[in-house]
């Protein structure tokens, strides 16, 4: 089940006993912001626990602060550099697939 947050760019995929949630916020286009959400659903659909990425955009310059909150107190953050290509939604997934804890399945 899938519901998505117009106002917030907030979507929330619900799977059994586990969530993922993907907010979004100055981070350009629309369809962009989909892209990415999707790709970071993906990613994390399969993993045990509610997962929470939030990915705030700065008015000031092209960087992004993306933190990844999941279950085990797991917690990370990194800033995603427009100028270094950070922004491509495969990059995010590269990036986000390096920073997740060891899957233990």
């Amino acid at each position: 089940m899938v519901q998505e947050f117009a106002e917030s760019r907030c979507a929330v995929i619900f799977s059994g006993d586990m969530a993922v949630s993907v907010e979004m916020h100055h981070t350009g286009d629309p369809a962009s912001q989909r892209e990415v959400a999707a790709v970071i659903e993906h990613l994390l659909a399969d993993r045990l626990g509610d997962w929470r990425v939030s990915i705030v955009g700065s008015q000031a310059n092209d960087r992004w602060d993306m933190q990844i909150i999941g279950p085990n107190a797991f917690e990370r953050t990194y800033a995603l550099e427009g100028s270094a290509g950070e922004h491509r939604p495969e990059t995010i997934r590269i990036i986000l697939g390096r920073m997740l804890p060891v899957r233990n399945d």
